[in-house]
């Protein structure tokens, strides 16, 4: 079978709906929500879509209370599942063309959500219809499931999954090819350090210190607060040589006759911190230099000790790494000290597939002088590398290709763990740019038409008689 020339005879019709599709705004608005559309009426919209759009090309159509769909046909007791959204990030701002019109330009298609996530759901809408249309044997059925809270809560697979069948093995367009197979297992909580009941020994407080907002991100930026009850020329001037030492823009100034120190750091994803330089921890390592009250003085060196310049989370005591995912890594996303309430820390902990994560929470629990907090924990995931799954879309994609298709492994996290046995499959070929979320968001029209070839062939191998 010749999938490419498949794709090509219906290349016009794809683009097409592709661009009505990416001409609804598809945004969360849960401010103006309703019954019906509990995620706003673009989001409904989009998924009417979809779902219209497969009723009318012959496949069974499921609407799971607005929240989720699906799109089925094939025959078999086993399912394949194709794990989508049709929500999209906000556009932001500067675009230089119009973030809803779907353009088509210097073989591209642009829009938000052109590359995330309505490209190659309508990719591998079409390889269903592809193979739908030439009538084979089927082994099992074929499902697009169709999220839509995909960029914030994941609300809609968590609610799907509870009415709805689990597939036998699926997977998710939405990541990198060749194959995301395994993932590692993200845990966010806080440190928070409880108040001690001395007396503070020092009249140099730390009346405030903040940085970060996310647990998922490197802080770019941090800001102290420090009262100094004696001549602050020999403190701003150890900050300076500290800045020039670390090679990290700091700054000050005076107000109200405190001393603000304020640190400039570098953004990163959290699953990589040292891709970034972490603001908060540059600024607590220096506020360490000062002679502060007890309390301060205990969380700063608590903070320096431990974090600072690791990210492995040696210090900490729960390091670990596998064959499979690499090291545990650990980001200060967020950092917080007060006077009044003292400090506390967010942490986001990325770990491996074969991690002990009880035995990794009584050593955090046994942290003396801190409590544990607002602990959330996402398992890792992980399809073996033998896997009928995993050896099939290989396969697959090697031919249509001719390029090997490596399997890789990730610190993020894929819609495909909402599957039991699923992985990531595209749609970002190796060497493209990944231009998600980003003003100017586009898809390679040759891209396109590849994916859906390389989905085409995948459902056949997967679900249908050879």
């Amino acid at each position: 079978m010749n999938w490419t020339q498949e794709v090509e005879k219906r290349k016009d019709d794809l683009l097409n709906d592709l661009q009505n599709f990416l001409q609804i705004k598809s945004v969360l608005d849960e401010e103006n929500a309703t019954e019906d559309a509990p995620l706003g009426k673009g989001v409904k919209e989009a998924l009417d879509y979809l779902l219209m759009l497969g009723e009318k090309d012959g496949f069974t159509p499921k609407n799971v209370d607005h929240l989720a769909g699906h799109l089925e046909f094939g025959e078999g007791e086993d399912l394949l599942g194709i794990l989508c959204h049709v929500d999209v990030v906000p556009e932001g701002d500067g675009w230089s063309v119009d973030p809803f019109g779907g353009e088509i330009k210097d073989g591209k298609i642009y829009a938000r959500g052109a590359i995330d996530d309505k490209g190659p759901t309508m990719a591998a809408y079409y390889a269903m219809k592809i193979v739908k249309e030439l009538k084979p044997d089927f082994t099992k059925r074929i499902r697009m499931i169709i999220g839509t809270d995909e960029e914030s809560d994941w609300r809609c697979v968590d609610h799907y999954f509870k009415k709805e069948e689990m597939p036998s093995m699926g997977f998710a367009p939405d990541a990198d090819f060749p194959i995301i197979y395994a993932e590692k297992g993200i845990a966010d909580y806080d440190l928070v350090q409880k108040m001690n009941s001395e007396g503070n020994d020092s009249r140099n407080k730390v009346i405030s210190f903040e940085s970060g907002r996310r647990y998922n991100m490197v802080p770019d930026y941090a800001k102290a607060v420090v009262h100094l009850d004696e001549d602050h020329t020999k403190w701003v001037q150890q900050f300076e040589i500290f800045s020039k030492k670390e090679e990290i823009k700091g700054s000050y100034y005076m107000e109200n006759g405190d001393v603000i120190f304020e640190v400039e750091g570098i953004s990163a994803h959290g699953m990589e911190p040292d891709n970034g330089k972490n603001a908060g921890l540059y600024l607590a390592a220096f506020l360490t230099e000062l002679p502060l009250d007890s309390q301060a003085e205990a969380f700063f060196a608590f903070t320096k000790e431990n974090f600072f310049k690791d990210s492995r989370g040696v210090k900490l005591g729960v390091s670990h790494r596998d064959e499979i995912t690499g090291d545990l890594t650990i980001n200060v996303g967020k950092l917080r000290y007060s006077h009044e309430e003292g400090g506390r820390l967010g942490l986001n902990m990325r770990y491996g597939v074969h991690y002990d994560m009880e035995k990794a929470k009584d050593t955090l629990h046994s942290i003396e002088g801190y409590n544990v907090d607002k602990f959330t924990d996402s398992k890792p995931h992980h399809v073996s590398s033998d896997d009928e799954l995993v050896q099939t879309l290989k396969k697959v994609y090697e031919e249509q290709t001719g390029e090997k298709g490596e399997l890789i492994t990730i610190g993020g996290g894929t819609y495909a763990r909402s599957l039991e046995a699923g992985v990531a499959f595209g749609p970002l070929f190796p060497g493209r740019e990944d231009i998600a979320h980003q003003k100017d968001e586009y898809m390679y029209i040759e891209d396109l038409l590849k994916a859906t070839a390389i989905y085409a062939q995948a459902i056949y191998e997967l679900a249908c008689k050879s």
